[in-house]
């Protein structure tokens, strides 16, 4: 009797849940998006012959504003050289990139006009008070399966220094949730219906999902999007170390080597110039022929340490307020000038 009894209430107990589960993907599923990219890359087409050809991407995101702002992850549309948001009732519409961190993988963009019918507003919970074992849901679309569940638990956190997003910490949840291509950008929601993170990457030896997820903690979002930091210039780069730098005869010592500038960007639009040399250099591929960032505002940058405290000026830096970049073309000193937007 007593384990029939028991049973009883294990099979009611998964009921309920299962009925929670399905209120709360009813409830929290309209205002999750798909967000489908454009981006022009190089590619090796053959010995000398190096090609910019047009990649299409796919990720997720989340409304978060009547505003028409969505939050999704940097990667997803930091190199975009257009952006449609999908909406939940077929409704689309072009977006632009306001914010965007690389080092958190957080990104904030913007339709150009609103839908005609009302998108519900998701709610941004507390990370912080996210506990590990708690029960988690992502809505997201999985190799373009839009709008798909997966449910699971919060098996981890994982936090680091930031060096360049003007943030003091950078946080990872672990899930394991399944998080596979196009997922990228979706809300990882408690069930409260809160979101507490956006999903990032996987680790994975097969490159299938295999347990191990990640979500950018929704804490580094939000203050993204309060405080308008992170402002996104449509430039892609990476920090030279000394050995390249001294390679490519930079003074400095480093530099940020631009590798690919969208065109219609704060970046593009001031003449800030990409690569067009494909190289291995240290088992990394690496776009040369850009110009190479040596100064911001006259701060020398040639190292980590120097490329925080600049991206924590730009950061404290009024928009519309003055940017002097100082950079290195074609062995030639440059100065631009820009107005941070």
């Amino acid at each position: 009797m007593k384990l029939k009894l028991t049973i009883a209430i294990s099979f009611l107990a998964i009921q309920l849940f299962s009925q929670d589960i399905e209120r709360l993907y009813s409830e929290l599923n309209p205002s999750v998006v798909t967000i489908l990219v454009k981006e022009n890359k190089l590619v090796n087409a053959g010995p000398n012959d190096v090609r910019q050809v047009s990649a299409e991407g796919l990720g997720s995101g989340v409304y978060v504003s009547e505003e028409g702002y969505i939050i999704t992850a940097s990667h997803v549309v930091h190199n975009a050289e257009s952006i449609m948001v999908l909406f939940p009732n077929g409704e689309k519409a072009p977006a632009k990139v306001k914010s965007s961190s690389e080092a958190a993988d957080i990104a904030i963009i913007k339709t150009l006009y609103k839908p005609n019918n009302k998108i519900p507003v998701a709610k941004l919970g507390d990370s912080d008070l996210s506990k590990i074992g708690e029960k988690v849901m992502i809505i997201g679309a999985p190799y373009g399966l839009e709008h798909s569940l997966s449910v699971g638990y919060l098996s981890g956190r994982h936090s680091q220094k930031s060096l360049v997003s003007g943030t003091t910490k950078i946080e990872y949840l672990q899930t394991d949730a399944a998080i596979n291509h196009g997922n990228s950008g979706g809300p990882m929601f408690n069930m409260n219906g809160e979101v507490i993170g956006i999903v990032s990457h996987i680790l994975s030896e097969s490159g299938g999902f295999e347990g191990l997820g990640f979500a950018s903690s929704i804490d580094i979002a939000k203050d993204i999007l309060e405080n308008k930091s992170n402002r996104w210039f449509g430039i892609d780069a990476i920090l030279l170390d000394k050995k390249i730098a001294s390679s490519l005869n930079v003074p400095s010592g480093g530099g940020l080597l631009i590798q690919r500038v969208v065109r219609n960007s704060p970046g593009g639009q001031a003449g800030f110039k990409g690569g067009d040399l494909i190289a291995n250099i240290d088992g990394r591929e690496v776009i040369l022929g850009g110009d190479i960032i040596i100064a911001i505002n006259g701060m020398t940058i040639n190292s980590d340490a120097s490329l925080e405290k600049v991206g924590l000026s730009l950061n404290n830096t009024a928009n519309g307020g003055s940017v002097t970049v100082t950079l290195l073309r074609a062995g030639k000193e440059v100065k631009i000038e820009l107005l941070k937007p």
